[in-house]
């Protein structure tokens, strides 16, 4: 239950006289000191985590950190790190890590909306303001994550949880941020009825001779050269599979492609390219909201990724070719760590007229004619925004394509629109300022903590005389037996001293 050592927690029992539930609560409490006592020290180092439930229909990333990679790599804070990504995954309703983070402007309006409430008219005017503040101060709990109770014991926080880690590992231990992904929430779906659905399906299957003849009628050969298949051109084997491997195409339109363009490889790639975009355009209007999330950590959990891509149905979401993509493009975010958006026009407008201003001011447009220069920036900025769109990033499959060309060529193997719709990167640390020392400095501080030792080692005796002049449980001679040791190391998990 506290992860504290088994002298602690020989000590803890003769502290409580004997008493495991005691011993339990002293031992929680000298976690929370110490966690107290920790919390100042910079904690730069630690965790990226992920999390994705069963189906992948809800993801979590998570960033924990502790103050040295030595902790970093201990298996209990592993564990804490891991559950603590599944708490989040577990309560739907939280916004953020602790208490303080809650938005202001949130609690402001959830407060309004509690003073308008009618069960507060029948209330004292002078105490309304106090049983709203009551309210919101429960409801700010609620949404917090620290606040949850701990998904392996539910007879503590996760705020309990941490302090304990800190009391067990010795260091400073924060929960900074996650994310969560619930697939396709927010995405407004179109309801039809039955006959609506019969309706349409029909239409569609009255449309597909007309559609199916109609490429034949569309396509005159060009400069009125004979047709591919007039000129019996002889498709090997080789070639087709050759195609397949690198467009991925079905083996039917792979042959179709090399006869189209009798028999040039390079040529009936760029026709099926062509082709999958077409038909991604043709599909792009469908709605998809089902699909997968995704998450990849990096070697070292430095670096973490979280990410939702949207197809129209289940049965593609399925696919192990639509899984694939989404791995990969779930790895390609890790490796694009200037990426800050999906597509194109996902730029937020504020950044792209900041930049614009930035470039407006530099110097190598001073000798340029005036007339001109509003072009050049507009060309640089053009190329900026691409730089930051993931969809137009080269795929690391195949970087001879873009990540969008990918996902254009999936849509025309699958079937189906496909969006990718967002995602949320993590770097260890990012934003967090450590402290640097110097050699000296570090050496100095060493020898002034050990020297310190002795007197901090005394300290609990001085510190704890016995509650109303009973002797100590020392001066008692209290008989611990190595049964209550053994029920009191499994429930906190501490040491036997």
């Amino acid at each position: 239950k506290t992860g504290a050592g088994m002298m602690d927690c020989k000590k803890a029992l003769k502290e409580t006289e004997g008493d495991v539930d005691k011993a339990e609560e002293y031992l929680r409490k000298k976690g929370i000191a110490k966690a107290e006592k920790r919390a100042g020290k910079t904690a730069a180092e630690g965790l990226v985590s992920s999390y994705i439930h069963a189906g992948s229909r809800i993801g979590v990333l998570l960033e924990v950190n502790c103050e040295t990679d030595f902790v970093a790599r201990n298996p209990d804070f592993k564990e804490l790190v891991d559950t603590v990504a599944m708490q989040v995954a577990a309560n739907p309703d939280v916004m953020y890590v602790d208490v303080g983070d809650a938005d202001a402007a949130w609690v402001a309006k959830e407060k309004e909306l509690e003073m308008g409430k009618e069960d507060l008219l029948s209330k004292p005017e002078n105490i309304r303001e106090k049983i709203v503040d009551g309210r919101i101060t429960k409801l700010i709990g609620e949404k917090a994550l620290l606040e949850q109770a701990y998904i392996l014991d539910t007879n503590k926080t996760v705020k309990q949880a941490v302090q304990e880690a800190v009391a067990k590992l010795g260091e400073n231990i924060q929960v900074r941020r996650f994310a969560r992904y619930n697939l396709g929430e927010g995405i407004e779906v179109a309801k039809k009825d039955f006959a609506e659905e019969v309706a349409e399906q029909a239409a569609k299957k009255e449309a597909t001779p007309a559609e199916e003849a109609a490429p034949a009628a569309e396509a005159p050969p060009a400069e009125e050269a004979p047709p591919a298949a007039e000129k019996n051109i002889q498709i090997s084997a080789k070639d087709v599979k050759s195609l397949r491997e690198k467009t991925g195409a079905g083996m039917m339109d792979c042959k179709k492609a090399l006869k189209e363009t009798e028999g040039d490889v390079d040529k009936a790639e760029e026709y099926l390219r062509k082709k999958g975009i077409a038909k991604a355009e043709k599909r792009a209007g469908k709605t998809a909201a089902e699909g997968l999330v995704s998450s990849y950590i990096h070697a070292g959990s430095r670096i973490g990724v979280l990410l939702e891509v949207n197809c129209e149905t289940d049965f593609v979401a399925r696919n192990p070719d639509f899984k694939e993509l989404v791995d990969t493009v779930a790895m390609q975010v890790a490796a694009n760590p200037d990426v800050m958006y999906v597509d194109v026009g996902d730029a937020d407008a504020a950044w792209v007229a900041k930049e614009k201003e930035l470039e407006m001011g530099k110097e190598d447009l001073l000798s340029k004619p005036e007339n001109i220069r509003e072009k050049i920036v507009d060309g640089r900025i053009t190329k900026l925004i691409g730089e930051k769109a993931l969809l137009e990033q080269a795929y690391i499959l195949d970087t001879n394509k873009t990540v969008k060309q990918a996902v254009q060529e999936a849509v025309a193997k699958l079937g189906e629109n496909i969006q990718v719709r967002r995602f949320a990167r993590y770097n260890l640390g990012e934003g967090i300022e450590v402290a640097k020392k110097d050699f000296a400095e570090e050496v100095a501080e060493q020898a002034a903590k050990k020297e310190a030792t002795p007197a901090e080692e005394a300290a609990p005796a001085a510190e704890a005389p016995p509650a109303e002049e009973a002797p100590p449980a020392a001066e008692k001679n209290i008989q611990i037996s190595a049964k209550d040791v053994k029920s009191l190391r499994e429930k906190t998990g501490a040491g036997m001293m």
